[in-house]
């Protein structure tokens, strides 16, 4: 009986012109119809328009002599590199186990390279670089140029998960790609020696009578007309949903600049398909910010704290003049603490089909490419999609995120010992109704209830269920200024029309509630 055939998916990716096809070339056994630039597009243009899958096989490192595991295929998935071609590329990402980093080592990290690197460090556990173009060194100084560029990888990927990983110096096709194939690769088999002892994160077995996740497969389906398929998926029936928005865990690239800002659009790459989607982005309450993060469902149940912009250190907000009807600093972290776990809900453009706690990740694709900036902006894992195309109505009010308001005024005098007048917290065409019932805050200590509208001018009635405290009303009753009549010793009142005396000192009113973002009816809660 054959041995069966364990498959491993080695991506090949990197900047273009680096060398990847010629390295896939070189490694491969066997191509496929896909294999090394075979469509007409890319053989037109020069350069990987899609990705490429070919393979070698070598014998099972560890197998036991006589052992039905004996072999070892190598599946290459040959990744474009063009800076057009990221949606591709992040797709190619997601379906392999070990990532070789192809570098020219006559030009070093280039814009692409870097990409690459943080498409890795988001979609794989092992990379391999690989140094390729040698032969273009000169003879004389090229081990000392190799070992250069070998320490200036190693510094590149000393703050990764990568640190440490192999680099391998090859020529993949010495002489450029219009040489003969006379001269043979240089360091293939020092590299092919390097991927088999890689452990990879998952190991597919490949039958003639069944096919899993990742694996290469042809089908040979009757009766049917090529040109009427497309690229599409084929799954287990139920494993797969379309979906209108998503609620993923979301973590930002260090090396994206700028903030990930609340209702911005970002490219969303979702398994093969990229779309646009626009972000809303929230945190656990501040009393749970500490939580441990759980990376495979979300917790309905819970309250949510929204942000305007995802949280970080380098990007905190600080305090500016806001409207009073928000604090300016409402939804941003307290003192400058991040949570360890942050969310977005992600409403697409168009619908997508992909499978629960897939990778999700959101880019700035119309960046300007000829910039050396990072256009990946975050990755997270897709926790539930909704499929309701009406889920604004069905499913967003369940989801408890909340902004925190606060609101400040100042109280204009007592009425009595249970009542005092306030103003400066509403505007004037603001209904007070909508407030009655909610407790303010006085400065001088008391908790009051706003009780009513007082006049048309923005004023309202609050009433102290325990009253003032005698320093309180000494602190909110003025002074009224006297002078004798006539030697009757009378005071004066203040003329009509005057404005009343102000408190010996301001006495501030501070409201503080939760409105809910998805509540349909706008409601003002507070907590006891």
């Amino acid at each position: 009986m054959a041995g069966r055939r364990v498959n491993v998916n080695v991506g090949v990716l990197g900047h273009i012109d680096s060398g990847k096809t010629a390295l896939a070339r070189a490694l491969s056994t066997t191509a496929s119809t896909a294999a090394f630039d075979k469509q007409p597009q890319s053989r037109e243009r020069g350069i990987t328009l899609d990705l490429g899958f070919s393979c070698f096989v070598v014998p099972l490192p560890g197998a036991e002599p006589g052992s039905s595991d004996t072999l070892l295929q190598v599946t290459l998935v040959d990744c474009p590199g063009h800076a057009s071609l990221i949606r591709t590329i992040i797709g190619g990402a997601q379906i392999i186990d070990l990532m070789m980093l192809v570098i020219d080592v006559t030009k070093g990290m280039q814009t692409q390279s870097a990409e690459c690197l943080v498409i890795g460090q988001i979609a794989c556990q092992k990379l391999v670089v690989v140094l390729n173009k040698i032969d273009l060194l000169a003879e004389g100084k090229r081990q000392a140029a190799i070992d250069k560029m070998t320490k200036k990888m190693q510094k590149t990927l000393e703050n990764t998960k990568f640190r440490g990983a192999p680099i391998i110096p090859v020529a993949a096709k010495p002489g450029g790609p219009e040489a003969p194939e006379t001269e043979a690769p240089q360091g293939i088999s020092e590299l092919i020696e390097v991927v088999k002892k890689v452990k990879s994160m998952q190991m597919f077995h490949t039958p003639v009578t069944s096919a899993m996740q990742g694996d290469r497969l042809g089908i040979c389906v009757t009766q049917f007309d090529p040109k009427l398929l497309e690229r599409g998926l084929v799954c287990a029936p139920e494993s797969l949903h379309t979906v209108h928005a998503a609620l993923i865990s979301v973590e930002k690239i260090p090396y994206f600049r700028g903030p990930l800002q609340t209702k911005a659009k970002f490219h969303i790459t979702v398994g093969h398909e990229t779309v646009m989607g626009r972000t809303l982005f929230f945190s656990p309450a501040p009393d749970s910010f500490d939580l441990e993060p759980v990376l495979d469902s979300f917790d309905l149940s819970r309250e949510y704290l929204f942000q305007e912009q995802y949280l970080c250190k380098d990007s905190m907000p600080t305090a500016t003049e806001g409207d009073d009807e928000a604090d300016p600093k409402a939804g941003h972290a307290p003192g400058g603490h991040c949570p360890r776990q942050q969310w977005a809900l992600v409403e697409f453009e168009k619908p997508v089909t992909c499978p629960r706690l897939c990778l999700v990740i959101g880019s700035r694709l119309d960046a300007d490419i000829h910039t050396n900036t990072c256009r990946l902006a975050f990755h997270g894992v897709l926790l539930q999609g909704l499929e309701d195309k009406n889920y604004i109505e069905s499913f967003l009010p369940a989801l408890r995120v909340y902004k925190l308001k606060h609101k400040h005024g100042l109280v204009e005098r007592v009425m009595d010992d249970y009542s005092v007048i306030g103003r400066s917290l509403f505007k004037k065409e603001t209904n007070i109704q909508l407030f009655v019932g909610l407790k303010v805050q006085l400065s001088t200590g008391e908790q009051g209830i706003i009780d009513s509208a007082f006049g048309q001018s923005g004023k309202f009635k609050i009433h102290i269920p325990g009253g003032l405290s005698p320093e309180s009303k000494k602190i909110l009753t003025p002074t009224l200024k006297k002078r004798s009549r006539a030697g009757r010793g009378e005071t004066t009142k203040p003329e009509e029309g005057t404005e009343r005396p102000e408190p010996i000192q301001p006495v501030t009113l501070n409201l503080s509630f939760k409105r809910y973002v998805f509540d349909t009816q706008k409601r003002m809660v507070q907590t006891p």
